[in-house]
């Protein structure tokens, strides 16, 4: 049975939203194609197969999302039943930034704070 998930993208106590800012500064045609990869993210939830999706570390995923030349990727992690997009970013070089990696286990650890310190694993 196919679940859905809710796609939604943090924001931080501040109230930015990071991954709003990175779609805004993306071309049209480029935002459009990443708003489909995360549309169908979450419909497809954990199903979504290598090389579209993959884990990182610990709870954080990342979604690889290639256009023409660029490569788009977007990290998040799994919460009840939503999956919680932090960042999202070009990426330059062959492996992710571990600045990236630590922005969004940050933001993970945050989340998890504002629900109360109640994690919840991704029931599958």
């Amino acid at each position: 049975m196919q679940r859905s998930y809710e796609v939604v993208f943090y924001q931080t106590p501040r109230g930015d939203v990071p991954v709003d800012e990175f779609l805004d500064a993306l071309d049209k045609k480029v935002r459009a194609k990443a708003l489909k990869w995360l549309t169908l993210l979450g419909e497809e939830g954990p199903n979504l197969p290598m090389p579209y999706a993959d884990v990182v570390e610990g709870p954080i995923r990342e979604l690889r999302i290639g256009f023409g030349h660029l490569e788009l990727r977007f990290l998040y992690f799994f919460y009840r039943k939503k999956i919680v997009v932090t960042r999202g970013f070009l990426k330059k070089s062959r492996a992710i930034d571990p600045a990236e990696v630590q922005r969004a286990l940050r933001a993970y650890a945050n989340w998890i704070k504002r629900q109360g310190g109640i994690r919840h694993e991704e029931e599958i």
